[in-house]
């Protein structure tokens, strides 16, 4: 375990990165092992209330075409990843008020039926409604704070509440819940000691998942000029996420491989465990754009689990063919 200092230090200097990502692909290995978890993603909505700065789904963006999933297309979706071997189901959209808490459940159940752990990834709702969801069979919640710093975080998410957001996690925590966070590096303004105190805050709350990718601007975002984050600062920061939480579950993200061609395979040698394959149909995989140029979005999902399923076999791990909950709860 590393102090905040140290974190700092290892955040600004280079020199030592081999070390790092190797460190943390060992810590990896003798906590989780060599398994990766496949968690196929349905993209459900991108129609979202909320004008964060960075997001490509922010409702001040008209040139996006809006879409919603409804119910028995979703469910359709869910069986055929499952026939794929899909262990886990993630249910992510923008904040859309449209899924109500009971149409939400009639999802949940439905999804639930085969025999599968699911995330919920939807945004920030009651206590009363993640109780909802968690008794109708949620397994997984997934909401990110982005960042710990509350000035940025105010200055990134107009209209939204940092207070309301730390809510969000302890009311999921205390029901529960397997819970993910994240965060995003590269932010304009963003300093290395926010870094360090994202990481020290995803200690503190104890999260079972979290994810971690480079900022990368949107042309319909007011960040659109803003320079892209660096992928190697965000391998770092996720290296060092594993070194402090050794047994949580850690994503090779999507955006790793936006910047880095190479970027999932990398960062699975670098402490992470599990990877979230797109298995949204692809007449809506391009509408999704949280940001610019994400991979896959022509690709059928059976031909991106195949993809992914090589290249991990490629490094010598293999898929894993258990639920993936969280090593210290399985």
């Amino acid at each position: 375990m590393f102090s905040r200092k140290e974190i700092i230090d290892i955040l600004n200097d280079d020199s030592k990165n081999d070390w790092l990502f190797s460190y943390a692909d060992k810590i990896r290995k003798e906590n989780v092992g060599n398994d990766v978890h496949l968690r196929g993603l349905i993209e459900f909505s991108n129609i979202c209330k909320n004008s964060c700065k960075y997001c490509g789904l922010r409702k001040e963006n008209t040139t996006i075409e809006r879409y919603r999933i409804e119910k028995d297309e979703i469910l359709e979706i869910a069986k055929n990843a499952v026939t794929m071997g899909y262990r886990t189901i993630v249910l992510q959209s923008g904040e859309d008020a449209f899924y109500s808490t009971d149409k939400m459940i009639e999802i949940i159940k439905g999804i639930k039926e085969f025999d599968v752990a699911l995330t919920l990834s939807i945004g920030e709702r009651s206590f009363e409604d993640y109780k909802a969801f968690r008794q109708a069979g949620a397994d997984r919640y997934l909401i990110r704070i982005e960042t710990t710093d509350r000035k940025l975080y105010e200055k990134m998410h107009p209209d939204m509440d940092f207070d309301n957001r730390i809510r969000c996690l302890e009311d999921l925590k205390k029901l529960g819940y397997e819970v993910g966070t994240g965060c995003l590096v590269g932010l304009p303004n963003q300093t290395i000691e926010s870094l360090a105190d994202d990481i020290l805050f995803f200690k503190e709350i104890e999260a079972d998942m979290v994810g971690i990718g480079p900022f990368i601007p949107h042309p319909q975002t007011p960040l659109k000029d803003k320079d892209k984050g660096s992928f190697t600062l965000a391998l770092k920061v996720m290296a060092l996420t594993r070194i402090m939480l050794p047994d949580i579950n850690i994503p090779a993200t999507t955006a790793m491989e936006t910047l880095n061609p190479n970027g999932r395979i990398i960062a699975l040698q670098s402490g992470a465990n599990v990877v979230m394959p797109n298995v949204t149909s692809t007449q809506y995989r391009a509408k999704y754009e949280i940001y610019p140029n994400k991979i896959c979005i022509n690709d059928k999902p059976e031909k991106c689990r195949g993809c992914i399923g090589a290249k991990i076999e490629s490094i010598g791990r293999k898929v894993a063919t258990n639920y993936g909950f969280s090593h210290n709860k399985e």
